[in-house]
């Protein structure tokens, strides 16, 4: 017995060695959201995810299937609301996704695909704290979050034409609507300098 308390004591002063050092590091290279979340860090950020979603949600069941409709309606959802950090195939592979702390995870991966019905639908429902995941939907009754749940298990089976038609829905930049805008004009302008052409008669 005095041997595996002595070793639990190791155990516990190598950890706090080792947490010493991790701030002493963090300390002098700073907080930078560019930076890769250590080992560590991943570990903690895993782990209060988990604990985060109560028991009792994590087994709630989706009260959607996924019909060709549902996921449609749920597809054109995410391309307006989640892919500017996610991206339309879920990869995460954004300007802003990739710039997040911790970064926007790959959702095709298993780290995120076997998580329950019910532990996706609290993520998106509530939010993540501390994360660039903010809540969705109202309070109470979150059918657009249910349907989500269901796209997401669609990720890993996206294809090209799913995520082509996405691009379109898309939210687009004050920048690319000023571009849209003078490109129309434009073409309005060629058009209106095309002279009418004059109607044909004919003599019966």
């Amino acid at each position: 017995m005095p041997g595996k308390t002595r070793l639990l004591w190791l155990i516990v002063l190598l950890l706090i060695i080792g947490a010493i050092v991790q701030g002493a590091v963090l300390i002098r290279r700073g907080f930078s959201a560019r930076d890769t979340p250590s080992a560590l860090e991943t570990y903690l950020a895993s782990t209060t995810r988990k604990l985060a979603v109560p028991a009792t949600a994590g087994d709630q069941k989706n009260p959607f299937r996924a019909t060709p409709e549902v996921l449609a309606d749920a597809r054109a959802h995410f391309a307006d609301h989640c892919a500017t950090c996610h991206a339309n195939n879920g990869s995460g592979n954004t300007e802003i996704g990739q710039n997040l702390y911790p970064k926007a995870p790959d959702m095709r991966m298993p780290r995120t695909q076997n998580l329950t019905d019910g532990e996706l639908y609290y993520t998106i429902h509530n939010g993540i704290r501390l994360t660039g995941m903010p809540a969705w939907g109202a309070n109470g009754k979150d059918d657009d979050s249910w349907k989500l749940v269901l796209f997401v298990r669609h990720l890993p089976q996206l294809t090209p034409e799913e995520e082509e038609e996405m691009k379109k829905l898309n939210p687009k930049s004050a920048a690319e609507l000023r571009e849209e805008q003078e490109e129309q004009e434009f073409l309005n302008e060629g058009t209106s300098n095309i002279p009418a052409k004059k109607p044909t008669y004919h003599n019966h």
